[in-house]
């Protein structure tokens, strides 16, 4: 008796799965995905015998199909339990409650970016600070969520010029934490331009981390970040030795944001990164939100030429780490976390569920509260609609609030049209925000979403480069996965 006899006699029934045409330049052009997240490069030929029942059983294909969801055997297996629990791991930060919790100390800065999202306020400027009844109320709210993990990020303007206000609540929390036994991390997010002794040995008590931004070469920084006294670059620069000093190698980190200027220049923001010491990139595109919208026009680009970008960066990325210099991408990493590992890399505008308000609340100085930074930065749009409510009110009451139902009514992109049927699904996210931003509707429509358009692209190329890249190529990317440097990782490569 033949195995495809066999195969009939036993008979396999098909489990829910979705399909994309990578290329026609490979004879495994097709990329299916299950809904658990798994999935396989095959043939047209071997989709049509998948779909038609005709596949032999016991061959490699076989089995690697029952092992990956794309099918099962009813008379000797339920593979429910199993579907069941990937899927709860990919989903598991539904059940933490909020757990990035963006506080906005001020507004005061003295650079004035090209693309900041915020009208900025003057250095001197007054009604522009977080109060310290607003800050305690924050706190409350904070431990309000269940989550057991929290990160605590400032925000500004530059928070450092409301650096009493820093310490006022990172003492609450670490006060009230002594009983509540929290995992709580410190970031703050600045210019390094107003770092002081007192700051740094602080920022040492409370092990508190910085994150900064670092444009490029010293043309571009200063071009893209520009101060009156036309030092920005240098200035930055200082702030991240000195927190190296003080604090440790890994207790500063930067990224880029990308304007049209910046498109023509990959190699030299990567070498500049790699010249700094960094270990990681994120290549970020400019964002539709805020006062940076009003500078577009200056600025921007199409999602095609940032696409191009992306793609050029990640060669050169890959190659450099290829010759011993570890240096990860930020956006890659991320993907990559969504495709080869059951769970979620958390970040939030790749959640589904929608991670705004779910997963993330700010804090503004004025003691509004927003499911997220880009909301709040839609009042520069004119538009307040997403506000959840004031800093006074309990938890329960703000992620009870009409917003929160609006995001998640368009926060799921399983259930939304033309995401349900695309095969990326399980590794994206909805982003009703950004598609409010830039379409005036939360659900949007995915033929013109750039949104949309980014992932698909970028993750469409990431599978391309899991399945024809060399060995090297895969072991680089898998060291991002593991944040492990190449020569730190096992020789075997990998194979989806």
């Amino acid at each position: 008796m033949t195995a495809a006899i066999l195969a009939r006699e036993v008979g396999y029934k098909l489990l829910p799965f979705r399909f994309l045409r990578l290329d026609d330049t490979n004879p495994n052009n097709l990329l299916i995905t299950a809904e658990t997240g798994e999935y396989l490069f095959v043939s047209e030929q071997q989709l049509r015998q998948l779909v038609g029942k005709q596949l032999e059983r016991g061959t490699p294909l076989y089995k690697d199909l029952l092992a990956r969801h794309f099918m099962y055997e009813p008379q000797r297996h339920n593979p429910i339990a199993e579907i069941a629990a990937q899927y709860h791991s990919r989903k598991e930060f539904l059940f933490g409650g909020p757990a990035l919790h963006l506080f906005v100390v001020t507004l005061r800065c003295n650079h004035t970016c090209q693309y900041c999202q915020v009208s900025r306020a003057p250095l001197g400027g007054s009604g522009h600070d977080m109060s310290q009844e607003h800050a305690s109320h924050a706190v409350n709210r904070l431990f309000e969520s269940p989550s057991p993990v929290l990160t605590v990020e400032f925000q500004g303007g530059e928070p450092l010029l409301a650096f009493d206000r820093i310490r006022q609540i990172v003492e609450e929390i670490a006060e009230r934490n002594e009983h509540e036994k929290r995992s709580i991390q410190f970031v703050i997010s600045s210019t390094l331009h107003h770092l002081t002794d007192e700051i740094l040995d602080f920022a040492k008590t409370h092990s508190i981390q910085f994150s900064t931004s670092v444009d490029g070469p010293a043309f571009l920084h200063n071009a893209n970040r520009p101060t009156t006294s036309k030092d920005a670059y240098e200035r930055t620069l200082k702030g991240i030795q000195w927190v190296r000093e003080r604090l440790g190698s890994d207790a500063v980190s930067a990224l880029t944001t990308l304007t049209a200027k910046s498109l023509q220049h990959p190699h030299a923001i990567i070498d500049e990164y790699v010249q700094q010491s960094f270990n990681s990139i994120a290549l970020r595109p400019l964002s539709p939100y805020g006062f940076a919208k009003k500078s577009s026009q200056r600025l921007d680009y199409s999602m095609a030429e940032y696409i191009d970008f992306y793609k050029t960066s990640l060669a050169y990325l890959i190659k450099i780490n290829q010759q011993g210099t570890y240096l990860s991408e930020g956006y890659t990493s991320l993907l990559l976390s969504n495709v080869l590992t059951s769970f979620s890399s958390g970040y939030v505008d790749l959640r589904s569920p929608v991670g705004a308000g779910v997963g993330t609340l700010l804090y503004n100085y004025d003691g509004d509260v927003y499911p997220s930074d880009e909301a709040r930065m839609l009042l520069e749009m004119g538009e307040d609609g997403l506000k959840l409510g004031h800093v006074s009110q309990p938890l329960q009451e703000l992620l009870g609030s009409p917003v929160i139902e609006l995001l998640l009514s368009a926060g799921v992109a399983e259930a939304l049209p033309g995401c349900s049927d695309c095969a990326l699904v399980p590794y994206c996210g909805a982003d009703p925000i950004e598609h409010f931003a830039r379409q005036g509707d939360p659900i949007g429509h995915r033929a013109f979403s750039t949104f949309c358009q980014k992932n698909s692209e970028l993750l469409t190329h990431l599978f391309r480069l899991l399945r024809d890249g060399d060995d090297e190529t895969q072991r680089v990317l898998l060291s991002w996965l593991a944040r492990r440097s190449l020569g730190d990782l096992p020789v075997a490569g990998y194979r989806g």
